[in-house]
């Protein structure tokens, strides 16, 4: 039988001590220490470490192909960023912000896969009292979902008889025994999830574990957590606000791109496909600074507005502050206005907003954030069904960007009037001549020309 023994390891340098340290004796670094579990299999005679067996290697040709069987969550928002569904035996976590909806989403998840299968809700976190008033309230109701209350994960295994999805509330509130640390610590988080992997891949056990997130906003934990998972989610939105964002950040079976809106309402959160009313404003176009661009995001492709505000500064150094965009683009890209184009940006401050809380990463904003800064700048604003989209070099020039056909398709599904385009895609662009106006742009000096009046 194997023996148990624990160690702590330095997260910086690696050194390992019998017993906590405050600091490492090797590195000198503070509160690196964690207690990590040390199996040591040994043979009775010689007392080295037993050979390990493993399969035999084979070529990539004899590998057969197998499909992934994906079941339907009941939520098309979650289904379309997992990548068409749920992947049997995959391990999904799920962070975010303290009473974002995290519990109730999942748990609306797992009511319904209850319908056709067997779902344990492990809640360490509430009692099976409270779980039952959060059903009650959302209307859900199951036989085949089972609640138990329980923080200690060693005995998990043996209430999965018959078990196809298991919700964990929360990773950081469960422990094993095979550590002595308190359950939330590095050890613990890692050590459990390595035991929940284990059994999801064992036994085909689908698992959605809750994980805290700290204040910067990052998951709770080691990075080892993210490492195990098979799809890592984050879940956005205001505590005020109705809306919320599900980001996947890592996905082994679909795109890492994905983003699904929600609206947390009375009877709990649904999904939301029409973005028109959350991405973009009533008011656009009657005031100068914002400007709409079509953003792939995934397989879809959404009009987001973005609004500037551009304010002569009462500091000494000028103040950026984007929020949903790089800050280095940002700045980036006020320098390439204030060399290529003529602007003097040098003394205000810049304000700039993605709406509706998504963040843009892809090149493809640059034109529609220098199209907005112009619009604040000259104080004029621009069409409300025009939309801009391009990636900006440092030399002023549009270049080409991907997608770009399915970006104008999106806005003649929206009643757009007219789209500014780089110039090097317009060879994708004739089938689209008839439907909506179409102007290239080969540098940012063009986009000026072509929307404002200097």
């Amino acid at each position: 039988m194997a023996k148990t023994n624990t160690v702590f390891v330095c997260a910086e340098c690696g050194a390992t001590s019998p017993r906590w340290l405050g600091k490492c004796p090797s590195c000198g670094k503070f509160n690196t220490m964690a207690e990590e579990v040390v199996n040591t299999k040994q043979t009775p005679t010689t007392g080295n470490f037993g050979a390990l067996k493993t399969n035999k290697a084979k070529p990539l040709s004899e590998i057969a192909y197998e499909k992934i069987n994906r079941t339907p969550s009941g939520i098309s928002e979650f289904d379309n960023v997992l990548g068409g569904g749920i992947v049997n035996g995959s391990l999904v976590l799920l962070g975010g912000d303290p009473g974002i909806g995290k519990s109730t989403l999942l748990t609306q998840i797992a009511a319904h896969l209850s319908k056709k299968h067997k779902v344990l809700y492990f809640s360490a976190e509430e009692s099976c009292y409270q779980v039952k008033m959060r059903t009650e309230r959302l209307g859900l109701y199951s036989d085949n979902l089972l609640i138990i209350n329980e923080t200690c994960i060693d005995g998990l295994e043996s209430c999965l008889e018959g078990v196809e999805f298991c919700v964990i509330d929360s990773i950081q509130a469960v422990y094993t025994d095979d550590l002595t640390s308190s359950a939330g610590s590095v050890g613990q988080v890692r050590e459990c999830a390595s035991k929940l992997m284990r059994i999801a891949k064992s036994r085909g056990v689908t698992f959605f574990i809750i994980g805290h997130v700290t204040k910067e906003g990052a998951l709770a934990g080691p990075k080892v957590l993210e490492h195990i998972m098979d799809t890592v989610l984050y879940f956005e939105g205001e505590n005020q606000e109705n809306f919320r964002i599900l980001r996947a950040v890592k996905n082994r079976f679909g795109n890492v791109a994905e983003v699904g809106v929600f609206e947390m309402t009375g009877e709990g959160i649904i999904a939301v496909t029409d973005y028109s009313g959350i991405f973009l404003s009533e008011s656009r176009g009657d005031e100068a600074g914002s400007v709409v661009t079509p953003a792939q995001t995934g397989n879809r492709c959404m009009n987001v507005e973005i609004q500037t505000l551009v304010s002569k500064t009462s500091f000494g150094l000028p103040r950026r502050m984007p929020l949903g965009l790089d800050y280095n683009k940002l700045v980036l890209l006020i320098a390439v206005l204030e060399k290529r184009c003529g602007l003097n940006l040098g003394s205000s401050d810049v304000y700039i907003n993605a709406m509706g809380g998504i963040k843009l990463g892809e090149p493809s904003t640059d034109l529609a954030v220098c199209a907005a800064l112009c619009s604040a700048y000259y104080g004029q604003p621009i069409d409300k069904y025009t939309a801009v989209f391009g990636e900006v070099g440092l030399t002023g020039e549009v270049r080409v960007v991907s997608y770009a056909e399915k970006r104008v398709a999106e806005c003649v599904k929206m009643g757009f009037k007219r789209v500014l385009v780089p110039a090097k895609n317009m060879k994708s662009m004739t089938k689209y001549m008839d439907k909506i106006s179409i102007v290239p742009i080969l540098y940012v000096n063009t986009m000026i020309k072509s929307l404002f009046k200097n």
